[in-house]
């Protein structure tokens, strides 16, 4: 696992993370720590990149690695025009992880085989469209990007859709595997997989299901949010609405599940 983050006044602004297994590197991290990445690289073995999905933290590397090691990138089909551009992005996204340069990426395999492991690529994309997840079955490894984060999200940004999430932790916690170890973007592994998945549909059902009952009552999403969760968390001020609880509330009343 390579961790990576801007440095601040305070620290790591905010960690993102790649993963190396076998040659296969899994996301590239953020534009910001690019030269860092690729220095740790040098001596090492990258025969292939997957990209999870196209956020600016998972392929900030991509095109430098693609010039300097002649590797190929695979991402989900409708990923791939988003990680062929570059990106505008919001200010605070810019500012902590910087715009990625554009990349040449192709389809993903349904299986991608390295010299010792066999990964399943399973789609997940409650996150954002076309993102991925990578299982190791017969070791019982989950490369999911932000599929997972932590066990009781209380803030999402517009695009995520909290049933598919709901759906996407289903479809892994039920794969046929002896034990469940999830590796996520910020560089989390956690080792009781099954249970940190189940824990967390279990909690978005729940916020989803409160959600509606209140909006049947009348309530606006402002309000509802009030109720759930108290005041709107800082982030939302900072990431100019962004990533709020209002977005996560805003899901909820969406969601087909």
């Amino acid at each position: 696992m390579i961790r990576m983050a801007r440095e601040v006044e305070t620290g790591p602004a905010y960690w993102c993370a790649a993963f190396l297994v076998d040659g296969l590197l899994i996301d590239t991290g953020c534009a910001r720590a690019a030269p860092e990445l690729l220095a740790f690289l040098a001596d090492r073995r990258v025969e292939c990149i997957v990209n999870t999905h196209y956020h600016e933290d998972h392929v900030g590397a991509n095109r430098r690695l693609r010039e300097q090691r002649g590797v190929a990138i695979y991402a989900h089909e409708d990923c791939l025009p988003l990680i062929g551009r570059v990106p505008k992005l919001l200010a605070y996204r810019e500012m902590i992880w910087g715009t990625p340069e554009s990349s040449a990426a192709s389809p993903a395999p349904a299986v991608i085989a390295t010299d010792q492991h066999r990964f399943q690529v399973i789609e997940t994309p409650g996150h954002c469209g076309g993102h991925i997840s990578l299982v190791e079955p017969e070791r019982g490894w989950v490369f999911m990007g932000d599929a997972y984060v932590t066990a009781a999200p209380r803030a999402a940004r517009p695009e995520e859709d909290l049933g598919q999430l709901v759906r996407d932790m289903r479809t892994l916690a039920g794969l046929d595997s002896e034990r469940l170890v999830l590796f996520n973007a910020i560089g989390t592994i956690v080792e009781d997989g099954r249970h940190a998945l189940g824990e967390c549909a279990a909690y978005l059902e729940q916020a989803i299901a409160t959600a509606r009952d209140l909006a049947r009552q009348g309530l606006s999403v402002a309000d509802i949010r009030q109720r759930m969760f108290g005041a709107e968390t800082s982030l939302a001020a900072v990431t100019e609405g962004d990533f709020s609880i209002e977005n996560l509330v805003r899901s909820a009343l969406r969601s087909q599940l």
